[in-house]
């Protein structure tokens, strides 16, 4: 089977063919002889499927490449910590592994207190227990929270005199202002540099050509560092101008650099570069849902770490921080990307659009500003998005990671309403779908799955009305994909003068069983007509 990806009903075709990277024909096999020409090479797929490669829709491939020498901390399915001891001898393990010497940095990441046997996160006490000669930071799974040991607090200048930022908090020990361990959201900043230190060239490289390797197995052929920090962009720049990239990397530098960046020339917005691209500016505007950080218009249902009333999470950016922010994207032609997790936070971003467009006396750009996850939405939310052309990165993955979870954190009503692409299909909303690995696999195969079955850890459906078609789900991970980032005309569907970016499946997803979506194998990728991948 050779699936297109074009047009809103499944189209095949008998043959393709790749001529100089790009697909010169598409269609029925005689006609695909005749255009090859004599010397062509021909392939026979042997019963297995060909659609486009795999666009990306949101994810961060330089933590990924970081996380490879970094104590990997998931509960299963993903890894195998489900209690405090299996943490502690995961980064005793990584300190043997690494050879870290009394002193140095060790860091580990994805440790969930809701999958824990104790039920909750780590502490400095404990950490000061079991590494008393090493700075710990165990960084949650969300990405929107770590803890640290006293060594490692003391290493971001960190104390208990320290105040809670703004859109960020520590938290502290109950009836004092002693810290406790736990730092959310903005209050990391601190500690992301200590983080994100670059090792020795070579190193950094060998991690970024591991971390390609493990996004071409998974058929992606564009992928995403959806917020760079200074050191990564440098380090990006660095594996451009050596050519050590081979698959398309888009790439969104941090809004804290918005001044330095927009309007200033220092950087060729939308433009390839080695297959390196800046393709706009990166905002945070609230937390994790699970983490229960993300800004919402009602209480969360179960207890919230550091709060006693209305409990609601936080904003990470004031409005009018946001609506500057979105006013200078907007004044330079930058596209905006920005994370929204909870309705409240999504309120500010639509209240930032309206601000931006008003004061330019622009409403009919097309500029394709993106909302990152766009979980616990309203359904009137939708309709502001129909209405102002802004696109939706939905995240379906936590319909199983943390399904359960939002159920007992928000009702059946809300939590049921996570990531609404049916509602958003039916209102003629596009949207991509992703992963954000290294918050969740990279698996494009199970991306789908979750997108069309949104069963849960425990095997409970997450929202049936939100489910969607096989073929709707391949859509957003293909064409609409390419269509978020402006490269629709040369990606994410199989025709004729786009590029030869190709995956091959060893199913074909619309004709498996729903369920079975998730154990599909992708058994080559092709990138600008070369194999990167082959299983």
């Amino acid at each position: 089977d050779i699936l297109t990806m074009e047009g809103d009903q499944p189209q095949y075709a008998e043959a393709l063919v790749v001529k100089e990277g790009k697909i010169l024909y598409v269609g029925n096999k005689a006609e695909a002889i005749k255009q090859a020409g004599s010397g062509a090479q021909t392939v026979d797929l042997g019963g297995k499927t060909l659609i486009p490669g795999f666009v990306d829709g949101h994810s961060h491939l330089t933590n990924y490449a970081d996380a490879l020498m970094q104590a990997d901390l998931n509960p299963p399915p993903i890894g195998t910590i489900t209690d405090m001891a299996g943490i502690f001898k995961a980064v005793q393990d990584l300190k043997t592994r690494v050879n870290a010497k009394d002193g140095d940095l060790l860091v580990g990441f994805g440790y969930d207190a809701d999958m824990l046997k104790e039920g909750r996160h780590p502490n400095t006490a404990e950490l000061d227990a079991a590494f008393p000669n090493n700075p710990v930071i165990l960084k949650h799974a969300s990405g929107h929270m770590l803890v640290a040991n006293t060594a490692a607090f003391r290493l971001a200048g960190v104390s208990a005199a320290t105040k809670d930022p703004t859109g960020g908090s520590f938290i502290r020990k109950k009836g004092s202002n002693e810290l406790d361990g736990l730092v959310q959201e903005m209050a990391m900043q601190p500690f992301m540099p200590l983080m994100s230190k670059p090792q020795p060239l070579e190193v950094e490289m060998k991690k970024l050509k591991d971390a390609q390797a493990y996004y071409a197995s998974c058929g992606v052929t564009t992928a995403n560092e959806h917020l760079a920090l200074m050191e990564k962009m440098i380090l990006l720049d660095t594996a451009a101008a050596r050519g050590e990239l081979y698959l398309d990397l888009i790439t969104l530098p941090a809004f804290l650099y918005a001044k330095d960046l927009l309007g200033t020339g220092k950087i060729k917005w939308r433009e390839y570069n080695n297959h390196l691209k800046y393709q706009g500016l990166k905002m945070a505007t609230d937390g994790s849902p699970q983490g229960k950080t993300a800004f919402l218009s009602k209480p969360y249902l179960t207890p919230v770490p550091g709060c006693q009333h209305n409990c609601v999470g936080f904003p990470n950016l004031t409005q009018d921080q946001i609506n500057q922010l979105m006013l200078a994207c907007y004044k330079n032609n930058v596209q905006l990307f920005s994370h929204c997790n909870g309705d409240a936070s999504i309120d500010m971003m639509i209240k930032g659009h309206q601000f931006a467009i008003r004061t330019l006396g622009d409403s009919t750009s097309d500029r394709r500003t993106v909302i990152i996850h766009s979980q616990i939405m309203r359904p009137d939310q939708l309709d502001q998005y129909k209405k102002y052309n802004l696109f939706p990165s939905f995240f379906t993955n936590h319909t199983y990671y943390w399904g359960d979870v939002h159920l007992a954190n928000l009702g059946s009503e809300r939590g049921g309403f996570i990531s609404p692409m049916r509602s958003a299909l039916d209102k003629g909303i596009r949207c991509t779908n992703h992963t954000d690995n290294i918050v969740t696999p990279m698996d494009q195969l199970f991306l789908l799955w979750s997108s069309v079955n949104r069963l849960s850890r425990s095997g409970v459906v997450v929202g049936e009305a939100q489910r969607i078609s096989p073929y709707e789900g391949l859509k957003a991970l293909t064409i609409n994909g390419a269509y978020e980032y402006f490269e629709e005309d040369s990606k994410g569907s199989l025709k004729a003068g786009k590029r030869a970016d190709l995956v091959i499946l060893d199913k074909n997803p619309l004709k498996a069983d729903g369920t079975a979506i998730k154990d599909i194998k992708v058994v080559e990728t092709i990138k600008d007509g070369k194999t990167v991948y082959k299983k």
